[in-house]
Order: structure tokens, then sequence, then C-alpha cells
């Protein structure tokens, strides 16, 4: 069965509305500069909310260039799972981490996406071996843009996730086309920039839970 990711979460309400949909990942964007940043602080009290009740997704923080020991305290801080690694971060950076991380990619051609993959991917039983998002040359996702399901197909990578442009009415084409282990999504279940709209979320779900 295909994971799901909602990800750039910046409320309360939102995330509860992830988890009764029956997302397997909750994403928070730890970037001020992101239409969908969020603080520490304000990841760290809808956390507590979310650990208190049963069946909690794994809560990843999204982080774009920082060091490993800022990303392992600010992971502690706010109590969350995992580490998605989205900008420019290095393999030592994404190792330091281990096993608690994951590295997104914004290639812009196969031989790139290769290259990426024997650096950064990882190996993990619950975890995404590695994100194809797609390529923008300033923004770091959640632009809207339809990743290159060629390209993610194309490579020979286990427990793919794919992110990129995703919504409730591409969704099932998108995992009939790459296969992939997970898919994200942000600003395709919105109704605005950093707010959620119930409707495409649950719809995005049903998408993906219908193709299998």
């Amino acid at each position: 069965m295909t994971k799901i990711k909602i990800c750039g979460l910046t409320n309360l309400d939102d995330a509860l509305t992830a988890r009764d949909a029956g997302a397997d990942y909750m994403g928070f964007i730890l970037f001020p500069p992101s239409k969908r940043g969020v603080t520490a602080q304000q990841v760290q009290c809808i956390v507590a909310h979310l650990r208190s009740l049963p069946n909690c997704p794994t809560l990843v923080g999204v982080f774009v260039n920082e060091d490993a020991q800022t990303v392992r305290e600010t992971l502690a801080y706010c109590d969350l799972d995992v580490a998605q690694l989205h900008g420019e971060e290095s393999a030592e950076t994404l190792h330091a981490l281990q096993p608690n991380v994951y590295k997104a990619i914004r290639p812009q051609s196969l031989a790139e996406a290769q290259t990426a993959c024997e650096q950064f991917a990882v190996t993990d039983e619950t975890l995404p071996s590695i994100m194809v998002d797609a390529y923008h040359p300033n923004l770091y996702g959640g632009t809207g843009e339809v990743s290159d399901w060629e390209l993610a197909n194309a490579l020979s990578v286990p427990k793919l996730m794919l992110a990129g442009g995703l919504s409730a009415e591409n969704v099932a084409a998108a995992i009939t086309a790459v296969q992939p282990f997970a898919v994200d999504v942000a600003s395709g279940v919105e109704a605005s920039p950093g707010k959620k709209d119930a409707e495409k979320v649950r719809r995005f779900v049903a998408a993906v839970r219908q193709v299998g």
C-alpha cells in the first residue's frame, strides 16, 4: 500500500485533519522563508497534542541547509521522528543524522538524479530511501510544479517517495507511472498557502487508497 505524507502543516486543525484522513507521515517545514514555514515552538505545541492521541503518524521535520547539530536539537525539542533534508546538504550531514533522516532531491536530469541516489539513498524499514521533488531554480518544494514521473520511474531505488504537484486529480496516475513507496502533497491539498482544505485532504487520501 502506498504511504501518504501530508506536508506543509502549520496549525493543529490541519494536522488533525491529516491524521483523521489517514496520513502515514505529517510534515512541518522548519524553514522561515517558506510560505508554509513554522517555528520550532509552533511545531512543539502541535506535536504535543498529536502525541496524546492514539495512532500518531510519523512526524517529519523539513529542513533546508541546516547543520546536523541544529537538526538533531530541533528534532528533540519538537519531539519529531525524522528529518527530511530538502536543501543542498552534504552526504556527511545525512550520515550524521542516520537513522532518522532521508534526503529530498530536485534533479534536472536522470544522470543528476542517479548520482544523488548513490550519495544520499538510505535504507530503513519504515522510511523512504529518498524523495524526488520537482526542480525549481529558487524554491525548495511546495511550488505546485509536477515532477518528472518518467525520471522517477527510471531510478532503481527502493522505497522512493514522490513529490511535486500531486493532487487528488493526478495522484492515481502518478502512482501507476512510478510505483512509489510513498507520495507527498502540500500545495495540492491547500485552500491557500499554509492552510489545508479538509475536503481536498480527504479526497487525496481516498484517491491513493483506491489505487492501493
